[in-house]
C-alpha cells in the first residue's frame, strides 16, 4: 500500500495510462490497421461483391450469436446491490463522557489498586478519545450499575434513533422493508434485536430477519455480505435494513486484569442503520466487493479477543497484547485478495516484475508493493484504536486515516457501526465525488479482517446537516489528538 520509489514518480503516471489503457493505445489501433490494410488490399468492388454473397443466415448468426451470447452473460450474473441511505446515532447530550471524567471514575473505582488506576489513567489519556463521547449513564455512576434492563435501554436508544433518522431521510415505509439484519457482538437479548426492531416498527410478518452476534467489529461487513446475498435471492428491488450496534455493557469488569480493563478505554455507545436494495434508484453507492478473512485456526489470533472470566471469576472483554501484530497478519491476507479484485493492471505489473526479477536473478531485491491510492480515493479503516490505527497508517498517508483517528476521536470505538460514522465524516467534508471508490476495512475477534468495496453513484448533498458531525465536523481535522486527550 505505500507509494512507489520517489524517483519514478514523474514516469510512473504515463506507465498507468498506457498499461491501464493497453486496449485503446494498442488493441484497437492494432486491430484498425489490420482492417484497413485488408481493405485496401481488396478493393472496393471486392469487397462489396463479398457483402452481397453473403447469405441472410450468416448475417443473421453475425448480429444474432453475439447478442444472444451477451444476454446469457448479463442473466448469469449476480444482481448489484445498492445502498440507498445510511444514518448513524448520535446519542443524547446526558450520554457524554469525557476524558477527567472517566480518569475520576477510574480512581474512585472500588475494584482498582493503585498499579490498575495509574495504567487506567494512561490508557485513557493516550486513547484517542475526545471529551465527547457517549456512554449509558449506567456507567456514569460509581461503580457502574449495568443490567440487563440498562442494556437493552441502550440497544433501543442508540438503534431507534438510527432507525428514524434512516427512515426520515428516505421516507421509505417499515412495510416496504423487505430484509432485516442486525449484529451485535456482546449484548444478545431475548427476544433478540432483531425482534426488536419488528416490534417497535410493525415490520411485516413475512420479513426475513437475522441477527448476528459474537463476531466482534467486523460484524458490520458480515452483516453486509448476509444482506447481499439474501437481496440477490429476493425478487428484484427488494428493500433491506441493515443495523450496525455494540452494547457496551461488556466493558463492565470489576476485575484487576490489565487485558480485561483496557475496553473501558475505548469502547462508547453508537450504532447505525443502512438501507440497501437490488433497484438502482435513489442508489448513493454501489457495493462492488466484499472480502473475508479468518485466522482462527491459528490459536494467537483465535484468543487475541475474547469474553472470559478472570482468575477471580469476573467477566469481561480480554485484549492480547498480541492484537495489533494479529491485526496486521490479517489485513496482509485480506489486502492480498482485495488488490486482484481493484488494483489497475500497471501495479499488478509492476509488482509481477519485481516479483519475477526476483526468482530469476536470485537476489535480495525488494518486491514492489502495490499503491492501493491508485484504487480508491477514501478509506474507512476501524476505528478499533491508535495502536491499529497507526500500523495501519504505516503505509498511508494522514489524510487517508483522518476518518479513522477523527472518529476515534470524537465518537471513540463503536465497533461494527465505526465504518459508517468514518463514511459519514467524509461525506460531512464534502469530499465524495461520482465514481469515488471507498475502502472499508474492518477487524474484529476471531481474528476477523473483513473488506467491502463501494463506488459513488451519487454524492451527498454539500452539508453536514443531518449526519452525526452536523454539530463538531468545523473542528476537525485536529492538528494533534494526543495534545487534545492530554
Amino acid at each position: 500500500m505505500a507509494s512507489p520509489p520517489h524517483l519514478n514518480k514523474h514516469l510512473k503516471p504515463l506507465f498507468q495510462l498506457v498499461v491501464n489503457n493497453l486496449l485503446v493505445f494498442v488493441a484497437a489501433p492494432l486491430t484498425a490497421t489490420m482492417v484497413l490494410h485488408k481493405a485496401a488490399q481488396l478493393g472496393p468492388e471486392e469487397i462489396l461483391s463479398r457483402l452481397h454473397g453473403l447469405r441472410q443466415v450468416h448475417v443473421l448468426l453475425v448480429v444474432f450469436l453475439p447478442l444472444s451470447l451477451a444476454t446469457l452473460y448479463l442473466m448469469s450474473r449476480p444482481r448489484s446491490v445498492y445502498l440507498i441511505h445510511y444514518a448513524c446515532c448520535r446519542p443524547k447530550s446526558n450520554c457524554r463522557v469525557s476524558i477527567g471524567s472517566s480518569v475520576e471514575n477510574v480512581r474512585l473505582s472500588p475494584y482498582l489498586d493503585d498499579g490498575g488506576v495509574d495504567f487506567m489513567t494512561r490508557m485513557l489519556k493516550r486513547s484517542g478519545l475526545g471529551d465527547q463521547t457517549y456512554l449509558h449513564p449506567s456507567f456514569h455512576y460509581i461503580p457502574p450499575r449495568c443490567s440487563l434492563s440498562d442494556g437493552r435501554d441502550e440497544a433501543e436508544q442508540v438503534i431507534f434513533a438510527a432507525v428514524d433518522d434512516l427512515f426520515a431521510k428516505t421516507c421509505i415505509s417499515p412495510g416496504a422493508i423487505d430484509i432485516l439484519v442486525t449484529n451485535c457482538s456482546g449484548f444478545n437479548p431475548t427476544p433478540s434485536l432483531a425482534d426488536i426492531v419488528v416490534n417497535k416498527y410493525k415490520l411485516r410478518a413475512d420479513i426475513r430477519s437475522v441477527h448476528i452476534s459474537g463476531m466482534g467489529c467486523s460484524a458490520g461487513v458480515i452483516s453486509l455480505e448476509v444482506v447481499r446475498n439474501l437481496l440477490q435471492a429476493a425478487p428484484q428491488g427488494a428493500c433491506a435494513l441493515m443495523v450496525s450496534t455494540e452494547g457496551t455493557s461488556i466493558i463492565n469488569y470489576a476485575g484487576k486484569n490489565r487485558g480485561m480493563l483496557l475496553p473501558y478505554a475505548l469502547f462508547r455507545m453508537g450504532a447505525a442503520a443502512v438501507l440497501l436494495s437490488t433497484s438502482k434508484s435513489m442508489a448513493r453507492f454501489r457495493l462492488m466487493h466484499i472480502v473475508r478473512t479468518l485466522t482462527a485456526a491459528h490459536d494467537r489470533a483465535y484468543m487475541c479477543i475474547s469474553m472470559k472470566e478472570d482468575h477471580e471469576g469476573e467477566t469481561g472483554a480480554y485484549l492480547s497484547k498480541d492484537l495489533v501484530s494479529v491485526a496486521g497478519e490479517a489485513l496482509k491476507a485480506n489486502i492480498k485478495e482485495v488488490g486482484s479484485l481493484v488494483l489497475p493492471r500497471s501495479e499488478k505489473l509492476l509488482f509481477a516484475i519485481s516479483f519475477i526479477a526476483r526468482k530469476v536473478l536470485r537476489r535480495k531485491i525488494k518486491l514492489y508493493v502495490p499503491d492501493f491510492r491508485t484504487a480508491f480515493q477514501h478509506f474507512c479503516i476501524h476505528s478499533g484504536g491508535r495502536a491499529v490505527i497507526d500500523a495501519v497508517q504505516s503505509s498511508l498517508s494522514d489524510r487517508d486515516v483522518e476518518p479513522s483517528r477523527m472518529t476515534l476521536h470524537r465518537f471513540g470505538n463503536t465497533s461494527s457501526s465505526s465504518l459508517w460514522y468514518e463514511l459519514a465524516y467524509i461525506e460531512a467534508k464534502r469530499r465524495m465525488r461520482k465514481g469515488h471508490r471507498v475502502w472499508m476495512i474492518g477487524f474484529g475477534s476471531g481474528f476477523k479482517c473483513n473488506s467491502a468495496v463501494w463506488q459513488c453513484i451519487r454524492p451527498a448533498n454539500n452539508t453536514a446537516a443531518g449526519t452525526p458531525w452536523a454539530d463538531s465536523i468545523h473542528l476537525y481535522p485536529l492538528n494533534n489528538i494526543s495534545e487534545e486527550t492530554g
